[in-house]
Parts: C-alpha cells; sequence; structure tokens
C-alpha cells in the first residue's frame, strides 16, 4: 500500500456511514401509514394472514427489499403497500423515515412514514392473500399507554444438527486454533422486547419498536 492507495481508500470511504455489510441480513422495509378519521391521526396495521410466515402477527405493510425492482428501499415500501392494500401510490404521501433497526435474528427494517388519503378502511379491498384484516388505532393510545418491557437472551451457537442428527461444527474451532471457549455456546446480551396490549390484540417485537420510535420522535 503507497499513498496513492491511500488516497482511492480516502475516496471511496462512505460520506454518509451506514450498516456495515448490511447485504448480510435480510433486508425488509416498511410504511408506517397514518390516516386521519375525524381530526386524529391513526397508524394503520395488517394482521397477517394465517397461512404465510409468521402468520397471525400485526406488522405494517412492507417487505423483503428486491435490488432487482426496487431502486431504494422507499421503492419497496411503497411497492408492497400497493400491493397488499391495493390503494393508490398517489394516495401515499411520504413524510420522512426512520432510522434503520436492526432485529435480533438478523433482519433490518427501513421505514417510512406516510399519510393515506382515504376517508376510512372500508375503501381498501386489500389483498387477503397475505392480510387477514386491517384495522386503525389512534396515534394518542400510544402516548397515553407505555409498552410492557419483556427481555430474552441471545445465544451464539458455533455448532449445529443436520436432518440426520449428526452434529456439525459451523465453525472448527480447533482447526482455527481459536481459544477453547468458541467451541461453547456464548452467552449473548439481553435483548429487550417492546409489546402494546391493545383492543385489537397484541403488537410487539420490531413493530412494536418502530410505534415506539414515532412516538420517542413526537415527544422529543
Amino acid at each position: 500500500m503507497d499513498y496513492t492507495d491511500l488516497e482511492k481508500l480516502k475516496d471511496r470511504l462512505p460520506v454518509h456511514p451506514g450498516i456495515l455489510r448490511k447485504n448480510d441480513y435480510l433486508n425488509s422495509a416498511v410504511l408506517i401509514p397514518l390516516v386521519m378519521i375525524d381530526d386524529e391521526f391513526n397508524f394503520l396495521f395488517e394482521k397477517r394472514a394465517a397461512q404465510i410466515r409468521q402468520g397471525g402477527e400485526v406488522c405494517f405493510p412492507g417487505g423483503e427489499i428486491d435490488p432487482k425492482v426496487d431502486s431504494s428501499f422507499r421503492d419497496t415500501a411503497l411497492r408492497e403497500t400497493v400491493e397488499e392494500l391495493k390503494i393508490q401510490k398517489e394516495k401515499i404521501s411520504i413524510i420522512g423515515i426512520l432510522d434503520t433497526l436492526i432485529g435480533p435474528m438478523g433482519v433490518t427494517v427501513d421505514s417510512v412514514i406516510g399519510t393515506l388519503d382515504i376517508k376510512d378502511i372500508s375503501s381498501l379491498n386489500f389483498d387477503r392473500n397475505e392480510v387477514e384484516k386491517i384495522f386503525l388505532i389512534p396515534v394518542s393510545f400510544f402516548t397515553k399507554n407505555e409498552p410492557e418491557k419483556y427481555h430474552v437472551r441471545l445465544e451464539i451457537n458455533p455448532t449445529e444438527v443436520d436432518k440426520n442428527g449428526d452434529k456439525i461444527n459451523t465453525l472448527p474451532v480447533k482447526e482455527l486454533q481459536l481459544p477453547d471457549r468458541y467451541s461453547k455456546t456464548w452467552r449473548g446480551r439481553k435483548h429487550e422486547i417492546l409489546v402494546y396490549k391493545t383492543s385489537e390484540g397484541i403488537i410487539w417485537g420490531l413493530t412494536a419498536a418502530l410505534i415506539y420510535e414515532v412516538i420517542q420522535k413526537m415527544r422529543q
């Protein structure tokens, strides 16, 4: 490496640092939809259809980022919302974005906050293959009610068991001459789980974390 290489490195460093090796994660994007009803904004939620991944859980419209289709995570959030809610793109107005949320199980969520130009949700003929139902909860509910907080402990395991029941060393600690402690399960840190109890059921996990961040921004 010489001074020429150093200058090349300098030129290629990010102006606005992001998430290093972000593509190692499952990258997703959601829209946090706000709907004005009776002079008050409401969050719009989906209850996922039973037959899809994480069926029966409450979420915002969104999905996995497809770089072949989407030029940005904003495109993903809008595309997925249009597909799931069957709403015209022109009826969605973007007001801003949140910071990237990194989930404990290797998922990133980039979220866009936007308003929907609709009078009520009965006008939305949503995709019932993916969505069981949609519903509104006033933003004021979340400003008045703090989430309950629970914890899980994350662990890293250097081994796994295959379909035949055989143990596989996914990290060959001895062969790499790494310290023996890494051949055992690494006990990680506690991870906080937020839970909102609502009249429409439990809202928790990443969706609850996004709600919490929006509310904190409002309070600031």
